[in-house]
């Protein structure tokens, strides 16, 4: 019986688990039975869609709120730590821009952030800057750099890491300014820097692009400054 039931599960397209729960559930009558049964598929299609958004969103590490200190972060006037972390800025279509010195907490926030999106059901993908531009230029080189910019098209947040910290050649400059422009008004974009506004010519080379790609980044954006000194730092006991 176990067996066929499994097989129906298959072909319904439900769950293995299914087949494996139902004999545990309680009930008083049939219709409180099928209620428990098609509860608990849900829930756990819920958790396997978010483990593998997770999975999806390639996080260096895995990162949450929990314990992470706003006390040296200054938040614009227009968005408060609770709209923050309830991801308003991702329903409102908007940037982040996190701003601060090496080792402030600017990845920390950015990963916590990309972890309650997917939570949240929402499509997540995190990248060190540098590696994109890697993979943007060898998607280009072998012919395949369409296919490889429509994985972009179903985001809801990309977040770009360490952005300044390894100039780009003008190929990579172009790539990822057509990134970022795909983006723009479409889906949100989490960037972390070190790098003034003013300084970014030096990595992009061409300043009509840094202007253009400052104006669509900026432009709907929230700027979040980190003012503290390396966590990392204070932790060692060098800081």
């Amino acid at each position: 019986m176990q067996e066929r039931i499994a097989n129906y599960c298959k072909r319904l397209k439900l769950s293995k688990n299914v087949s494996e729960i139902y004999k545990d559930i309680q009930a008083t009558n049939y219709e409180e039975f099928l209620c428990k049964l098609l509860e608990l598929e849900v829930n756990h299609r819920n958790i396997t869609k978010i483990e593998r958004s997770i999975k999806l969103a390639s996080f260096p590490v895995i990162r949450t709120f929990e314990d992470y200190s706003f006390q040296e972060i200054t938040l614009p006037s227009s968005l408060r730590e609770e709209e923050l972390k309830e991801l308003k800025f991702i329903i409102e279509k908007k940037n982040l821009i996190l701003y601060g010195g090496v080792g402030t907490g600017k990845t920390h926030m950015a990963c916590a952030l990309g972890l309650n999106a997917c939570n949240e059901g929402k499509n997540v993908k995190f990248y060190r800057t540098s590696t994109l531009v890697n993979q943007l230029s060898e998607a280009k080189k072998k012919g395949s750099l369409s296919s490889f910019l429509k994985r972009f098209e179903k985001l809801d947040l990309l977040i770009l890491d360490e952005w300044g910290y390894v100039p780009l050649d003008r190929e990579g400059a172009q790539l990822i300014f057509q990134i970022i422009s795909d983006c723009y008004e479409r889906c949100s974009i989490i960037l972390t820097t070190n790098l003034e506004f003013s300084r970014w010519v030096s990595i992009l080379y061409d300043e009509n692009m840094t202007a253009a790609l400052i104006d669509r980044l900026v432009h709907h954006s929230h700027l979040v400054l980190f003012n503290g000194s390396s966590k990392r730092l204070k932790e060692s006991g060098l800081g």
